[in-house]
């Protein structure tokens, strides 16, 4: 069939049911479409058979759901109703959720339901649940639907048939007033449902050393305790905060900026109040936290055996300049414990997107914060890539992107949980790219498709991903499972014999290598484009990078277009 996908952004559920139903040989087209008139102009345009909605927030005009049907997506149970779902559904702690697709009608998510999916609600914050259940769900019953549709036969029900989840009702949406802490009588739970019910977006607007900010994650933290309200510690970038019975760890902060004043960025908590953030300890994160310990740290390491596990979980999948140096130390100090299999990442949501983008904006010299940054994430990947004396495996729990598909195609396996998605380009943020994707790239697809993944810029299935070997391996298993399966088939494959006879040829492979095609030779080929693009104020990059930071439209003269910005931008 041909199928139109109208979006407010080209997020990453869109990217999934784009990649899923292209794969199934329907044709594809996708529009982002912010206003109700630019989804009648791309009906006219591409004439499809079937509209479907993966996240839309413009009103799909009468004229067009009146003359075509039109699915769309709603990440709630049937007969939940409003703009802010998922929101009341983390804020309000709720143990079972849904996703349906409905009909658009009249009256907002009121219509006939075509598919609906319940899934049990872990406890993580809002933008990892939607990255993980809600896209698993949305998937299974857009693809139901879109293949009941095609079949010409399929009724789809009306909302009063079915028995809806206890509470499940129209909502308003959730405002600032419903997110506000109350540092005072707010329990550690309280809080952390807040916080986590506005990640990504909006943050929950709060006052802080005399200025408002909008707060972004949050972690229970068991020892630290304090005055509520009061700030306690910082730990790599975060800030630990008093609450009524305990603490929380927020890792970020946006400053509220007044109305026609360009949008802030978002930082690590500690860059934001730089030169306001009075004198408080630097906690040092313990390698491996008691079990069961509730505290936060982005970077964590464990052994089961003979393998290690180095984990990693950066805010967004933006890794800057010093949580790449960090990592680096953190791997280097995994390489000499005894193991013979090293994991890196294994969590549930984003792998990596490479360089970090805010931090570089915000930056009194972006260009120089770009270049110190695209160099720490080429020592970290020179790092893994130069390791031979332990076999290396990379796990994509979530969705990656840019250098950090890179960084994990530098490790001898790489391992997808089947409901991730791959960006592995730099086009569309105006870059060239680095983290030796000329070598590593090339090497496990060949030279032609290398040239298309990076030329085309598409987004990549698992399945996709396994079949042009970009990756070694799927897990198939939900979010939550996903470190369970990885450590059960990682002390598997470290008592295979096959293990030392692969390490013994990764040896001969490098030495080859260096022989004749050096990593040097292509880290400084890479770089030189690199720095060419960002020592030219006039190159895309820029304007692409300030869009996609500040939420605005970009204006550029390399034919990039404006759905480039959305990549990550989820909820």
């Amino acid at each position: 069939m041909r199928i139109l996908l109208v979006a407010s952004a080209y997020n990453s559920l869109t990217q999934r049911v784009h990649a899923e139903l292209s794969e199934r040989r329907h044709s594809v087209a996708v529009e982002v479409t912010p206003h109700g008139e630019d989804v009648r102009r791309a009906v006219r345009r591409h004439d499809p058979d079937l509209l479907v909605a993966p996240m839309l927030k413009a009103v799909v005009p009468p004229d067009v759901w009146t003359a075509r049907t039109c699915l769309i997506v709603h990440p709630g149970p049937v007969g939940d109703r409003g703009p802010s779902s998922l929101d009341w559904a983390v804020q309000e702690g709720a143990g079972e959720w849904g996703v349906t697709v409905l009909e658009a009608v009249a009256e907002m998510d009121a219509g006939p339901v075509w598919a609906t999916t319940n899934f049990a609600v872990p406890d993580v914050a809002k933008s990892d649940l939607y990255r993980g259940e809600v896209a698993d769900a949305a998937l299974e019953a857009v693809l139901l639907a879109v293949d009941r549709f095609a079949s010409g036969t399929y009724v789809p029900r009306p909302q009063d048939d079915f028995t809806c989840l206890p509470g499940a009702r129209t909502r308003p949406p959730l405002r600032q007033r419903d997110r506000g802490i109350s540092w005072d009588t707010d329990s550690t739970d309280t809080v952390l449902r807040k916080l986590r019910a506005a990640d990504s977006q909006p943050g929950v607007r709060d006052e802080l050393l005399g200025r408002e900010w909008f707060l972004h994650g949050g972690h229970a933290e068991d020892r630290l305790r304090g005055r509520p309200g009061e700030l306690l510690a910082t730990r790599t970038g975060a800030i630990c905060r008093a609450t009524a019975d305990g603490a929380v760890w927020i890792p970020e902060l946006r400053a509220r900026t007044g109305p026609g004043r360009p949008r802030a960025c978002k930082l690590p908590a500690t860059l934001a109040l730089a030169g306001r953030l009075p004198a408080l300890p630097e906690v040092p994160a313990a390698p491996q936290p008691p079990a069961g310990a509730r505290t936060w740290q982005d970077i964590r390491y464990r052994e089961e055996g003979p393998v290690g596990f180095l984990a990693f979980s950066f805010p967004g999948g933006a890794m800057g300049t010093d949580h790449c140096r960090r990592l680096l130390d953190a791997y280097r100090a995994a390489c000499f414990r005894p193991t013979g299999v090293l994991v890196l990442g294994g969590g549930r949501d984003f792998f990596s997107n490479g360089i970090h983008l805010n931090v570089i904006e915000a930056a009194a010299d972006p260009a120089a914060e770009s270049w110190a940054n695209i160099n720490a994430m080429d020592d970290l990947v020179e790092a893994v890539l130069t390791t031979t004396d332990r076999f290396v495996v990379s796990a994509i729990g979530g969705n990656a992107a840019a250098g950090g598909v890179m960084l994990a195609l530098a490790a001898d396996e790489v391992w997808c949980r089947s409901g991730s998605v791959l960006n592995p380009h730099y086009r569309l943020m105006g870059l060239y790219g680095s983290e030796y994707w000329t070598y590593t790239l090339p090497r496990r697809v060949g030279a032609a498709t290398a040239e298309r993944l990076t030329g085309e810029a598409a987004p990549l299935t698992a399945s996709a991903a396994l079949g042009m070997g970009l990756v070694d391996r799927i897990l198939h298993c939900g979010p939550d499972d996903f470190t369970d399966n990885v450590t059960r088939t990682a002390v598997h494959l470290a008592v295979l014999p096959s293990v030392q006879t692969r390490l013994a040829a990764k040896k001969a492979e490098a030495e080859h290598r260096e022989a004749t095609s050096p990593l040097a030779r292509h880290r400084e080929q890479e770089l030189a484009r690199m720095r060419s693009i960002f020592d030219d104020p006039a190159a895309p990059y820029h304007a692409l990078r300030r869009a996609f930071v500040r939420k605005e439209s970009a204006a550029t003269d390399g034919g990039i277009p404006d759905a480039a910005l959305a990549g990550r931008a989820d909820c």
